[in-house]
């Protein structure tokens, strides 16, 4: 799953230097590069699921597996790279602060329905493969929609217009790239965003993740039905979109320091949830493994996604004119670089603590070792700015 997530990477740090190049076709003057993205990933999540569902071979079959899974992901980072850059350069055309926010909450209510609508499907039909099919169905429906609207209606301006007798602009696409490279850069290396950005990969990359030794526990210590922890995911998407519009109406004026400090303290006492299951602390208080699974397994997932949000918003005021579409996709690529990498991490932390499918005793060590390192970021929060009013963009 980390090499599929590596694909993701790629093509996310490949859409910051790319997404903003003005080339185009003469077949696509009405349609443009924006929506151009999310055509192709519409069109490849709908042949990975498709294949999934109709082709027993790729179902079925290790390769076939995996390539679909690749396939999926391929598409799932082009959607990645196009949803964050036009999000942020229409809040800025538009003059809308804090859009990240709305689109925050339109992904977790997506996220509540997709998961709701997956689970009943399985549970009713217990055949995977039609789920598949119902997924793909919708992505066509979703590939039909992009294809019918056309990106001027968005109000954007745009990057070209059409000149008879060319197929593409004269400047070339190694020399797009290389300007495209260079301004990322030059904005990078400002403080004010260099900082704040090193401070929120350090901060999700120091905690090694033990979620998939927690979930193997779940199934084979626990014996937990796979929908109980399907809808725990449910119940993840509703915290993640309660607390965005917590945020929209309360918090959107704290200042990042003090609420990363929060967000940062609560992820940390989130991980002591699974200290907690383990230690079988929630019978002693009366309640059952199925119903704390529910309820409580997802949290800390979701707080490190909500973590995200404000820094969208900060990077999207602080970027130069012209360079948001590019933060925000690099700020994307660096937030699951560094997830990654702490994947990677608990399955270090897993192999040097003795952790296997037969032994989990030190899975409670490790996770207090989760949590002191979740605590180590709160030291270093001299990197982030101390008010709202210090990050305002200079125009």
């Amino acid at each position: 799953m980390g090499s599929c997530l590596m694909l993701f990477i790629l093509v996310v740090l490949t859409g910051c230097l790319t997404f903003q190049s003005e080339i185009f076709d003469r077949s696509l003057d009405d349609i443009h590069l924006r929506f151009c993205q999310f055509i192709t990933t519409a069109f490849l999540q709908a042949l990975a699921w498709g294949q999934l569902a109709l082709v027993s071979a790729a179902s079925e079959g290790f390769v076939g597996l995996i390539a679909c899974v690749l396939l999926s992901n391929l598409g799932a980072s082009i959607t990645e790279v196009a949803k964050d850059a036009l999000v942020a350069e229409y809040g800025q055309q538009n003059r809308i602060p804090g859009l990240q926010s709305y689109a925050f909450m339109a992904s977790a209510a997506g996220g509540i329905l997709a998961n709701s609508l997956g689970g009943y499907i399985l549970l009713k039909t217990k055949q995977p493969k039609l789920m598949f099919l119902f997924f793909s169905a919708l992505l066509a429906v979703q590939l039909v929609l992009s294809l019918a609207v056309r990106e001027k209606t968005l109000g954007l301006p745009q990057p070209l217009k059409y000149v008879p007798g060319l197929t593409i602009r004269e400047q070339s696409i190694a020399r797009s790239i290389k300007k495209q490279y260079l301004d990322l850069m030059v904005c990078i290396r400002e403080e004010r965003i260099y900082h704040p950005l090193m401070w929120f990969v350090a901060s999700t990359l120091i905690v090694p993740v033990l979620s998939g030794s927690v979930f193997c526990y779940q199934t084979q210590c626990l014996n937990l039905n796979p929908s109980t922890i399907g809808m725990s995911k449910v119940t993840g998407q509703l915290v993640l979109l309660s607390i965005t519009v917590l945020y929209d109406r309360v918090w959107k004026d704290t200042p990042i320091k003090k609420l990363s400090s929060i967000i940062q303290i609560l992820y940390a006492v989130s991980l002591l949830l699974d200290f907690m299951l383990v230690k079988q602390i929630n019978l002693k208080m009366g309640i059952s493994s199925e119903a704390f699974v529910l309820c409580f397994s997802g949290i800390a997932e979701v707080i490190a996604t909500f973590k995200l949000l404000p820094f969208s918003i900060l990077f999207a005021r602080l970027a130069p004119l012209g360079c948001e579409g590019s933060l925000l996709s690099f700020l994307a690529s660096a937030f699951y670089f560094s997830s990654i990498v702490s994947g990677y991490l608990g399955v270090g932390l897993a192999s040097f603590l003795g952790i296997t499918s037969g032994d989990y005793s030190s899975l409670p060590v490790g996770i207090i070792i989760q949590f002191m390192a979740a605590l180590v970021p709160l030291g270093l929060l001299n990197f982030l700015p101390n008010s709202q009013s210090s990050t305002e963009k200079e125009r």
